[in-house]
């Protein structure tokens, strides 16, 4: 989930990013970029494949595509002349420097009831691999999805009261305009106090808003024997993204080694294999850095994957646990935004801006 942390779009207007790209496409110069802009294979991101709900408030909206966006997807990604690969495909042509074939990879973050049953059947269709990296914690039924629990806490809700160190401030949330502007306030300080912290407090709102977060991770996540379906189907695959779905900068390294570890043991237990691929949750540079991909490097995988934005370029042959991924977010559904963004004009552009840029991009 993502400015970083969780949503890496929450704190920017996406409609000035989305305009800024309309303006790109229109003028087709991303259509002359030279090989090097264009890198070599692209690592796409999702998270929830589904039918919009047409909720006015919905935050959490960025975490999800439609299914006919992603069929649209994967019928540009071919008219484009890229060769859809596995992740263990791409990542071997990574390691032996083979760049004859400019590749898109398909990942899923988390683990998402939807996967299973409205994302696995189009890439069947399609005949296009995919990636699952599960949170192990989500088909255990213990996970604590609360990004979701705090939206939902603002939705129902005619004013939140949320507990800082600094004291309690209460946030009115009666019209949709008033939720917009509480989700920020909170989500942003909440993100700032560390993961136990923030967990805390949105378990504390959940109970006192009669929200069961148990019931929310029942409710989205698939079970055990919906992964195992999965893992089963053609073109899927189902990879570690921890147990407990930490930032694991922000816990010790002892912590973030146990998730880890505990990750891959539930994994091995559940679906008889060890996974040989990582995905960091969150995934930002506030997240995830040099000390985890050493971890994740510890643990013998063969790639990790981050949410640092970006296309895949030879020199990531070099740096396999420190992957850039290319988001499907849920506020840039247009064929036109996404060809300005596979044609990486607009990485090569925002990355002269620093990151105020590139925070900007999915």
């Amino acid at each position: 989930m993502s400015v970083n942390l969780r949503h890496p779009f929450a704190a920017v207007k996406p409609v000035l990013a989305r305009g800024a790209l309309r303006a790109l496409h229109a003028s087709s110069v991303h259509r002359f970029m030279p090989a090097s802009i264009h890198g070599v294979g692209v690592i796409f991101m999702l998270h929830r494949v589904r039918e919009p709900d047409g909720a006015d408030f919905a935050p959490n909206r960025i975490l999800e595509v439609a299914p006919d966006f992603l069929e649209a997807t994967l019928h540009h990604v071919r008219e484009r002349g890229l060769v859809t690969l596995s992740l263990d495909e791409a990542v071997e042509r990574l390691a032996a420097r083979d760049f004859s074939e400019r590749f898109a990879v398909f990942t899923l973050d988390d683990g998402y009831k939807d996967n299973l049953t409205v994302a696995a059947p189009i890439f069947e269709r399609y005949r296009v691999p995919f990636t699952v990296y599960l949170a192990t914690s989500l088909p255990d039924g213990t996970a604590e999805l609360w990004w979701v629990a705090l939206e939902r806490v603002i939705a129902m809700a005619t004013d939140v009261r949320v507990r800082f160190p600094e004291g309690e401030e209460v946030f009115r949330t009666v019209s949709t305009a008033d939720k917009k502007a509480a989700w920020t306030a909170i989500y942003w300080r909440l993100r700032g106090l560390g993961e136990d912290a923030l967990r805390a407090e949105v378990r504390r709102l959940a109970a006192e808003h009669g929200l069961d977060m148990g019931a929310i991770t029942r409710e989205l996540a698939m079970s055990w024997r919906d992964v195992d379906n999965l893992a089963k189907r053609p073109y899927a695959s189902v990879e570690a993204h921890t147990a407990n779905h930490f930032a694991l900068a922000q816990i010790s390294e002892e912590r973030a080694r146990a998730d880890i570890a505990q990750g891959i043991a539930r994994h091995e237990a559940m679906l008889g294999r060890r996974p040989v691929h990582f995905s960091y949750p969150y995934g930002d540079a506030s997240s995830a850095g040099e000390r985890d991909f050493g971890l994740a490097r510890e643990f013998g995988f063969r790639s990790a994957t981050t949410t640092r934005k970006g296309l895949i370029h030879p020199g990531h042959a070099d740096q396999p646990m420190n992957l850039p991924r290319l988001s499907l977010n849920g506020d840039y559904q247009d064929i036109r935004l996404l060809d300005v963004l596979m044609s990486g004009l607009p990485f090569a552009m925002a990355k002269q801006m620093g990151s105020a840029g590139i925070d900007r991009l999915p």
